[in-house]
This record gives structure tokens, sequence and C-alpha cells, in this order.
């Protein structure tokens, strides 16, 4: 985009807002003097309100681009996002483009939001190296959102990713694999107008086979399913009064007689209690103890085996005997 395009002002006045959290109030102070001079020399204002916590973008008489302020907005939802000041201000140019993909509402457990989470990172960040190497883009794991920067392209391959590895749980080194291969495919000019399918690698899950197995061999083998099935399920005795209700904590005490001890007495019921449970763990300590000091019973040996085992001892002697002999011929002989 040049100035020269569009000689006149804009007719009506357009501006953006965004929280920031807490913790970049300081960050933001520091910073904001190289923000408003980035955007100064496009020709729109910006103004930090410490009291909301807020920041806003809008535009002025200046102001040439229409698109800037679009700019100028994912500029301070960036910035919001954790994202240093040299890495959001290249957004300002016209390549550049930013994605905020919202992660929090994907997975409902949080320890599971977690653990997949950290499938993003990897050991030492180097899962997150790797998609930026592949995607050529800029990416940030921060909280419940993945901010990312770069072109078009790579940033549907990025949302992918994350998307993939979050809600489907997919393994985003899958991904990454399938990215490494359509780039040394795309090197290659007589592959560029055909399909990558066939070269891409097919991925299963395991934990359905073995669901499935199992489900198979419940299946009955005999041809008669019907007769089967009616056998292993048992009919229900119907008895018109409803089951009994289950104990409560007193009524378990009153019935033991604890409900009518004292503090004390209760103490020591339990300290009893507690005394039988680790005499008879060290009993069981010690017998296992015990086992491995225990002799091995021996064999019993017919007197039978006991003539064969000495008949193959001899035959095996001989064996040797001879081909001794042999050996010694053949050297006198030389």
């Amino acid at each position: 985009w040049k100035p020269e395009y569009m000689n006149s002002s804009m007719l009506e006045e357009s501006s953006f807002a965004t929280l920031f959290p807490k913790y970049r109030e300081q960050y933001l102070r520091e910073v904001w003097g190289q923000v408003t001079k980035a955007l100064k020399k496009v020709g729109i204002s910006c103004e930090l309100n410490l009291i909301e916590g807020s920041m806003t973008v809008r535009t002025t008489r200046k102001t040439r681009d229409p698109y800037m302020i679009i700019k100028a907005r994912d500029l301070i939802k960036l910035l919001a996002r954790s994202i240093p000041v040299e890495k959001a201000l290249q957004i300002l140019g016209d390549d550049m483009n930013c994605d905020i993909i919202k992660i929090g509402g994907l997975v409902r457990n949080k320890e599971r939001f977690v653990k997949r989470r950290q499938r993003l990172l990897g050991p030492n960040g180097q899962t997150l190296k790797a998609i930026e190497l592949l995607t050529r883009c800029y990416v940030l794991v921060q909280g419940n959102t993945v901010a990312a920067m770069g072109s078009f392209k790579g940033l549907k391959q990025v949302r992918n990713i994350v998307v993939d590895c979050l809600k489907k749980n997919y393994h985003p080194i899958y991904n990454i694999k399938a990215l490494m291969i359509k780039r040394e495919l795309a090197k290659d000019p007589e592959l560029a107008n055909e399909n990558w399918e066939r070269f891409l690698p097919r991925f299963r899950r395991m934990n359905n086979t073995s669901k499935k197995a199992a489900k198979e061999d419940e299946k009955p083998t005999t041809g008669g399913s019907k007769t089967s099935k009616a056998s292993k399920k048992k009919k229900k005795v119907y008895t018109p009064f409803p089951p009994a209700p289950t104990p409560s904590k007193i009524d378990l005490q009153l019935a033991s007689g604890e409900y009518f001890l004292n503090e004390k007495q209760r103490l020591e019921q339990k300290k009893q209690k507690k005394k039988e449970s680790a005499e008879a763990k060290n009993q069981e300590r010690g017998k296992r103890r015990q086992k491995s000091f225990e002799a091995p019973p021996e064999e019993y040996e017919s007197p039978k085996k006991k003539k064969l085992k000495s008949e193959k001892e001899k035959i095996h002697n001989l064996d040797e005997l001879t081909s001794k002999v042999k050996l010694n011929i053949k050297k006198n002989k030389k």
C-alpha cells in the first residue's frame, strides 16, 4: 500500500479496544513508547488505560491505508497475549498475518488439557520449534490461547495442528511428519500437480483395535446366536419389595457398639486396630523373607535314570578319546 492511492482522509473514525491481564501492565508501560511511534508513522493513535486495563486504537485524519486499523487491532491483541514488542510490530507489514486460537474450551478435563497443551511444546520446546520451522510462523502458547504470526498458509497449518492435538487427541509429531513429506514433495516439479495422499502416512489408533478384538471374542462361535445370548442373560427374580437401604455411618457405629463409647475409648480402639494390622503385615513380611532362605526341594532320581546318565557320560568320554587318538596318528604320520 502506498499513501498516493488515497489522497483524502476517512469520513468517519473507527476504533478497537482490548483488555490485557494485570501481569502485562508493567511491560506495556515500558514498551508503549515504541508502539506509539510505530503507529504514528501509519497515522493511527493509541491509548493505554491502566485504570480499566485496556488498550485502544483509533484512526486519525492522517490515516491513508484503510486496512491499517485492522493491523493495529491485531497488534494490541498480540501484546495482550504476551508476545514481545519486536515480534508484535512485524504485524504492521503487508506480508504478515496473525491468528489467535482459543484452546480453553476444546477440552473439558483440566488435567487432560494441561497434558495436551504440553505436547505442543514438547521436551525443551523442541516440538514447538519444529512446528515453527515447517510452517514458517512464530507460535506462542500462553494460557488458554495459542498466538501465531506468519503467512495465511502457515497459519492454517498451525491451526490444524493445534486443533488436532487438543480436540482430536492426535500427537503433533504425526502432523509434523506429514508436513516434512509435503515439503520434500514440493521440490519435485513432476509431482507438483499430482495428488500426494498416497505418499502421506496413515496413522491408526491402537485403542480401537483392542476394543474390537474384545467384542469379537464375546461373539458366539456357534450358529445359534439367539440361544447363546439368551443363555448368557440371567433373568432377575421379581420381588415386590424395594431394595434395602444402605446403612449410614451412625447405623454401622450402633451395630459395632462404637456409638456408645467415649472419645478416649474410640481412640484406644483405633490404636489397637492399627497395632493389629501392623503386626499382621510384619508377620507377612517375615514369611516372605524366610522363603528366600528355604532350600529348594531336591529332585528324586530313580536308579534307572542314574544308570542312563552314567552310560551317556561314558559314551561322551569314549568319543573324546577316539578323536584324540586319531589326531595323534595324523601328527605321527606327518
